[in-house]
């Protein structure tokens, strides 16, 4: 009876590689009860926000169910797939999103990045709301009380610090499984599309439409030049908002991960690692955004420290990103 638990402790401070793989596997596994998507989701919404911890390994819901309402937003509604294994039924957050879909007239079309700021407070607000009755409880059962950390009155969780380094290190493999497995499960109790199909829609369903509004936050602090070969970028049509390590890996939208480049560079870039020289360029340039209020009190920024950003670097690689990226020209 985890899944009704509204505090849990971690059991073991000590797991090998082995044992966390073990949970993994068993979540996975047809030994889980995965009667809907919510396991799949908050792993997928955990490996997104393992940036977004701070000093003690602590996750606020906030972020945390930022991204599983916008992944169940894109799912439900953009994608308009059933995310339960009983045919004329829905799960409970499922309602909750075609209710709010169907109160404010919201097309299908509408991703979750596009709705307006007071609808995805609401979003968040209800959809984390019914998860805390089962959700949070149900993940910590399946891994034998051993991933985290949680209390539901405090809206926290925390990292067991071994889960935490191990879900550094096999990112990207768990990403693509955690999509895999989700892609399965929607192609079982849905008509449209197969697992392939499915899998492209899982896979990008996190992505922001646009990265306009951080544009708006840093093309002024790079005096109109790209950030990586120092070209004028005369038209803001020409400057592009790039994730300085890709988002393939992050899968999110930390300011202290971008910067404005050119097209040329972008394009160029692509989901490559810029070389090491760039890395500790970003890392002033955020040592910069530190000293101003506007940035300061940001939540990226609240947990953001530079060896947060090393880390994900140096796990980066350690996760397959190993063609390292330099500009063709550089303006001296």
């Amino acid at each position: 009876m985890s899944y009704k638990l509204q505090v849990g402790e971690m059991k073991a401070d000590y797991l090998s590689d082995k044992d966390i793989w073990g949970h993994f596997n068993y979540i996975f596994s047809s030994k889980s009860k995965n009667s809907t998507t919510y396991k799949f989701v908050l792993v997928k919404s955990l490996l997104e926000n393992l940036y977004n911890v701070d000093a003690k390994l602590e996750l606020s819901y906030a972020s945390l169910f930022n991204s599983f309402s916008k992944i169940y937003w894109n799912l439900v509604i953009h994608h308009n797939l059933n995310q339960i294994n009983m045919t004329g039924k829905k799960a409970e957050v499922q309602k909750i999103l075609l209710d709010i879909q169907a109160n404010y007239q919201i097309p299908q079309t509408l991703v979750f990045d596009k709705l307006s700021h007071e609808v995805q407070i609401e979003v968040i607000t209800k959809v984390k709301r019914k998860c805390k009755i089962n959700v949070m409880g149900a993940l910590y059962g399946d891994t034998g009380c051993t991933m985290y950390d949680f209390d539901n009155a405090k809206e926290m969780i925390r990292f067991n610090p071994a889960f935490y380094s191990f879900m550094q290190r096999f990112q990207r493999v768990l990403n693509y499984l955690t999509n895999y497995q989700l892609a399965l499960f929607l192609e079982k109790f849905n008509e449209q599309g197969d697992t392939t199909n499915l899998l492209v829609k899982v896979e990008n369903v996190s992505k922001r439409a646009s990265l306009d509004q951080f544009y708006s936050l840093l093309a002024s602090l790079y005096n109109g030049q790209c950030f990586y070969c120092g070209k004028s970028i005369k038209k803001k049509e020409s400057a592009h908002v790039d994730h300085f390590i890709p988002w393939s890996f992050v899968q999110a939208d930390q300011i202290w991960n971008l910067v404005i480049a050119c097209k040329a560079c972008n394009l160029s870039k692509n989901d490559k690692l810029a070389t090491d020289l760039y890395l500790s360029s970003l890392i002033d340039r955020n040592e910069e955004l530190m000293l101003e209020t506007d940035f300061v009190q940001r939540s990226d920024m609240k947990v953001y420290s530079e060896r947060k950003l090393t880390d994900l670097y140096k796990y980066s690689m350690d996760n397959g990103f190993t063609d390292f990226w330099t500009p063709k020209k550089v303006s001296l």
